[in-house]
């Protein structure tokens, strides 16, 4: 029997140290054999027999609550919020503390007591948790404010060490608003599908929650109002606009059988909707678990701020230790002194910036481009993304539209064009084949009835083409090869529309031909612009990988301005393609998510088209580009990009003021005010920095 998991949304989270302090805290729960907390999204999945009650006494020590993942959270402002007025209190303590000194002195026993309460009132949870940890052995930048504080204490630094407790709490409030603010394009976009709709129940039109409406009930969308879930149109037309799921600026016009998702706004006319998806099956609800789920995700570098981390704050205790005993007990120097100077180590030594550095950054741009139309699936991969220099692409449905459309019609032989359409669409209507239903669309604006005309003996030449008998005679539609075997002479019109990049389907009789018909895969009017950005982007190679014959292939290749074209490949030739230029460069590997899943899975970094309402494209791929619009690939390489140099500024940030604030050491300047604004300010500037993210657009919208 397998066990329970469950998923919980988390409130309260201060710091990233404090979400693995609560995780470790639920894996020491009697009946819980795991459990994973994902920072960014405020999310713990536990995997065991467990009540919320449990689950929040292993978080008191943050006060954090915990909801069902099915409730949608507000947090609340931080006015409100127990650790707001703590910090107000102490704060005011302070004030009224360092007025007493000035008056009456540093030894002022009222002062003395003042100082006290503010350093209780605003380090409760800072002591408490620091203390605990110390018992524990486990050293963390609480812990080591903890005994920088008590240390001030002891040495009667009571104004300073209460400083330091009110500051650090506003360093605390810093982290916890810039997670809230990134973590706020996954809560916006939460909130943009209804609670409720409207469906039609025993001819009633009533409200229902979302919940409870079924996959095959009509819902009823009037003109100005969001779609409530997935489904197709079953009455009425309308433009939608789909921004907040596709990244597509323009509302997009619906008709009958069009698909629509949750979450989108409907502008214009009245719409009937047969639901397709239960609520947590729509497109927008797997959008957000996919990226909470990439939120949780570790990137290289902060899994290597991870490890620097563990490793870093032992060093800083070791250091701190040395300074207050090293001078004072072998070079006769003033103990009060140096002890002093030790405690301001501890103070500057705190990880709290270098910790914060690289989970805003990730949370931030991962968040920002779901709302642009992109969905990157981890923090690796928007690292990766932006390193990437060879960039592979499949033909038919990515850089082309992959709606074969007919362009020519040659007829010989004394035969007209309609004879050679009328021939084609007869023995084509049987056929299942894309190129095949182009005829059928060109057939049916010309007029002709090709479903009204029996056609005996019809047969499939796989790979070739088909035959079958029309009022009694043989006929063939198929390929210049399945022609060529037939014996028939072949224009050389035939090879110039192949040149051009068309596809020719030969219309004939057993011993002459009767005309041949020019197919073409439409070009997306994006993918030359698209090719031209990509290579001012750095990407230093582009192929086209594709089963169309070479000639077509090379002709689309050429217009684009594609690097190197591969065609007349088989799905284990693409993958075997892919691998090669693996060997040479990072590849990127864009398709539709379906037939491409092998050479996606194998490429540094699998890019799907189309990913709304997609489903084998959301789970194959570790990019998806929502609104199947290539122009959004060039918008994810700089966002990755822009990460990347951020998440290493913040590094920089975070140790290069550390240690500027160490080296005052040496002539015994550091105090535990600058040490404290140091920490403060590095804090300030790597939240602020990762923020910037938010500020990065797509340039086409």
């Amino acid at each position: 029997m397998s066990e329970i998991e469950r998923t919980y949304r988390v409130q309260g989270f201060t710091c990233a140290n404090c979400a693995g302090t609560f995780e470790n805290n639920v894996k020491e729960l009697p009946d819980v054999s795991d459990a994973k907390v994902n920072f960014g999204a405020s999310k713990l999945k536990v995997v065991g027999d467990v009540s919320i009650e449990d689950l929040e006494k292993a978080g008191a020590f943050e006060n954090l609550k915990v909801y069902p993942a099915k409730e949608q959270l507000k947090e609340k402002p931080f006015w409100k919020q127990q650790q707001f007025a703590q910090t107000v209190i102490s704060g005011l303590l302070l004030i009224i503390g360092w007025v007493l000194v000035f008056q009456r002195g540093e030894s002022d026993v009222v002062a003395i007591g003042i100082f006290a309460s503010a350093m209780v009132i605003g380090g409760y949870n800072l002591f408490w948790q620091g203390l605990e940890n110390l018992a524990k052995l486990r050293f963390d930048m609480k812990t080591l404010m903890t005994i920088a504080i008590i240390g001030a204490a002891l040495i009667g630094e009571w104004g300073e060490g209460a400083t330091v407790v009110f500051l650090f709490a506003i360093s605390e409030a810093l982290e916890r608003f810039s997670m809230d603010k990134a973590r706020q394009s996954i809560r916006s976009l939460m909130d943009l599908a209804p609670r409720t709709a409207t469906v039609i129940r025993n001819g009633q039109t009533v409200d229902v929650p979302v919940d409870e409406i079924n996959i095959g009930e009509i819902m009823v969308v009037k003109p100005g109002q969001k779609i409530a879930m997935d489904g197709t149109v079953e009455r009425g037309a309308s433009t939608v606009n789909q921004a907040a799921i596709t990244g597509e600026s323009i509302p997009v016009s619906k008709g009958l059988a069009d698909e629509v998702f949750a979450g989108t706004l409907n502008e214009e006319g009245l719409l009937e909707i047969k639901v397709t998806k239960r609520v947590e099956d729509t497109t927008i609800a797997k959008i957000i678990e996919l990226v909470e789920e990439a939120q949780a995700e570790r990137a290289p570098s902060q899994a290597f701020v991870d490890r620097f981390a563990k490793y870093y704050t032992p060093f800083i205790m070791l250091v701190a230790l040395g300074v207050a005993v090293v001078p004072p007990a072998f070079f006769g120097a003033d103990w009060s002194t140096w002890v002093y100077q030790g405690l301001a180590v501890l103070v500057v030594g705190c990880p709290c910036a270098l910790v914060i550095s690289t989970p805003v950054s990730i949370v931030t741009a991962i968040g920002n481009s779901a709302r642009n139309g992109v969905l990157i699936k981890g923090g690796v991969y928007l690292e990766e993304l932006g390193s990437i220099k060879t960039i592979a692409f499949d033909k038919t449905g990515t850089l082309t539209k992959g709606v074969p459309e007919v362009t020519d019609i040659i007829s010989v032989n004394d035969y007209t064009d309609q004879d050679v359409l009328t021939i084609g669409a007869y023995l084509e209507k049987s056929s299942a084949h894309p190129l095949a239903t182009a005829i059928m669309k060109a057939a049916s604006l010309a007029g002709i009835e090709a479903t009204e005309q029996t056609v005996a003996d019809f047969r499939s030449v796989t790979g070739k083409g088909i035959t079958g008998l029309v009022n009694g005679e043989p006929y063939f539609v198929g390929s210049p090869l399945y022609f060529e075997e037939l014996n028939i002479v072949l224009p050389p019109q035939v090879h110039s529309l192949q040149q051009q990049g068309k596809t020719v389907i030969l219309v004939g009789k057993q011993d002459h031909l009767i005309g041949y018909i020019g197919v073409s895969d439409q070009i997306r009017t994006s993918s030359p612009s698209l090719v031209r950005r990509l290579k001012e982007l750095g990407i230093t190679k582009t192929v086209m990988l594709t089963g169309d014959n070479k000639e077509t292939a090379q002709a689309i290749g050429k217009e684009l301005g594609i690097d190197e074209v591969r065609g007349q490949l088989l799905p284990h030739e693409k993958l075997n393609w892919v691998k090669q230029m693996k060997e040479r460069s990072k590849v990127a590997m864009v398709g539709d998510g379906v037939n491409d899943a092998p050479a996606l899975a194998t490429a540094n970094i699998g890019i799907a088209m189309g990913g709304a309402g997609t489903d084998a494209a959301l789970e194959t791929a570790d990019v998806a580009l929502m609104g199947d619009d290539l122009r959004k690939l060039p918008y994810a390489i700089r966002l990755s990009r822009k990460t990347l140099t951020i998440i290493k500024q913040n590094i920089a940030f975070a140790l290069g003021l550390k240690v500027l604030a160490l080296l005052l050491v040496i002539p015994g300047w550091l105090t535990l005010w600058i040490a404290i604004f140091a920490d403060m300010g590095a804090t300030l500037l790597v939240t602020l920095n990762g923020l910037r993210l938010l500020r990065v657009k797509d340039k086409e919208k």
